[in-house]
């Protein structure tokens, strides 16, 4: 197993991995997150074809490998399609694909498929979806807000995969007193386990 250097938490959904051999992967860059997420990324991974996770402009410029659902609809984009329980290399780190679906919207409303990303084994970033992992992990991302989700189910998702740890992630459309108020929830329910990581942050 690799050892970690470093978890940088990007606006919403976006985290940046690196380890200490210098390798640098990047996970769910949208339109929201910083482009200084991306800088010297050697690869990257897009949980869904949404915008607010996948940033078309500029990973059509990065030149470094992109891997996203094998049936993800992202026009443009150079991509290596991954199906759930696949497993492969991206910038040194071992990576298994989980999920399938993204989370029920509302209705009829097309869904598309989501992957969650299980990291070295260590760390498990979900997309738009609260599919837990397959076997345990130490580092859960968790998602704060969506318009698929309720705040039980966020402080459910935690208890339920029973991490060392938690960060907050899909925050994005969350102002500052709801931010507020959400983290105090998963602090207080989940057996302090949770803390949230401001945007440009590390842990």
């Amino acid at each position: 197993m690799l050892t970690w250097v470093r978890i940088t938490k990007y606006a919403h959904s976006c985290v940046r991995l690196e380890h200490d051999s210098g390798g640098t992967l990047v996970i769910d860059p949208g339109v929201w997150s910083e482009p200084e997420a991306l800088a010297g990324a050697d690869a990257v991974l897009v949980t869904h074809e949404h915008d607010d996770h996948v940033d078309l402009l500029r990973l059509k410029g990065l030149g470094a490998p992109v891997y996203a659902p094998m049936s993800a609809r992202i026009p443009g984009l150079d991509f290596t399609g991954v199906v759930a329980g696949e497993e492969f290399t991206a910038a040194g780190f071992r990576v298994t694909a989980q999920g399938g679906r993204h989370a029920r919207i509302y209705g009829d409303l097309p869904d598309c498929a989501n992957l969650g990303y299980l990291v070295e084994d260590h760390l498990y970033h979900p997309g738009d979806s609260l599919h837990p992992p397959d076997r345990p992990v130490e580092t859960l991302l968790v998602p704060l807000q969506g318009s698929w989700m309720k705040t039980d189910e966020a402080i459910d998702f935690v208890r339920a995969v029973d991490p060392a740890r938690a960060y907050g992630i899909h925050d994005g459309q969350v102002n500052e007193r709801g931010l507020g108020s959400l983290n105090g929830w998963l602090a207080n329910e989940c057996g302090g386990r949770y803390r949230w990581l401001a945007p440009g942050s590390s842990a």
